[in-house]
C-alpha cells in the first residue's frame, strides 16, 4: 500500500508557482507536502502582492499579529503547517475567483463589495476561517454556473 508521500520529485510544488496558478486541488499530495514543509515568507509575500489585501489584512486572515508577521519577514521564516495550509487555501480561492470573474480587478471588487446573498456582508469578511472560505467558494461556484440568488 502506497502512503500519501510519493517521490520527492513528484510531490514538490515549486514555491514561486504556488504564488501564481499552480496552487490548485489537482495534486493533493503536492499540496499536503508543501503544507508540511511550510510556505516561505518570500513566497507568501508574492501571494500578498498579487492579492487585493495588504499584510495587515492577511494577519487578520491568518490570526497572526502584525508583529509576528514582521518577525517572519525579518528572519525569512517558514510558516508553520497550520498557516501554510490557510495561505494555500486562500491562494486557491483567489485563483478560482479570478477564473470566475475573468480578471483580478473584477474579483477584487466583488470581494470588497457587500453581497446580499452573504447577508449584506463583503466576501472578504469571511476569509479568516475555513467555513467562511468554503462559503465564498460555494458562492463563486453559483456565480460560475449562473445561479445568482
Amino acid at each position: 500500500m502506497k502512503s500519501y508521500k510519493q517521490s520527492d520529485k513528484d510531490d514538490q510544488i515549486n514555491e514561486p508557482a504556488i504564488a501564481y496558478t499552480i496552487a490548485d486541488s489537482n495534486n493533493v499530495f503536492s499540496l499536503i507536502n508543501s503544507i508540511k514543509r511550510g510556505i516561505k515568507f518570500p513566497t507568501f509575500k508574492t501571494i500578498v502582492d498579487k492579492s487585493a489585501f495588504d499584510i495587515h489584512e492577511w494577519s487578520d486572515f491568518l490570526h497572526l499579529s502584525e508583529r509576528t508577521m514582521q518577525r517572519y519577514k525579518k528572519e525569512n521564516k517558514t510558516f508553520d503547517p497550520i498557516y501554510s495550509e490557510k495561505i494555500l487555501e486562500l491562494s486557491m480561492l483567489f485563483n478560482y475567483g479570478i477564473e470566475v470573474f475573468g480578471n483580478q480587478e473584477n474579483f477584487n471588487t466583488w470581494l470588497q463589495t457587500t453581497n446580499i446573498a452573504l447577508g449584506s456582508i463583503a466576501p472578504k469578511e469571511f476569509l479568516d476561517n475555513t467555513f467562511g472560505i468554503r462559503l465564498i467558494k460555494d458562492e463563486l461556484t453559483r456565480i460560475e454556473q449562473g445561479v445568482l440568488a
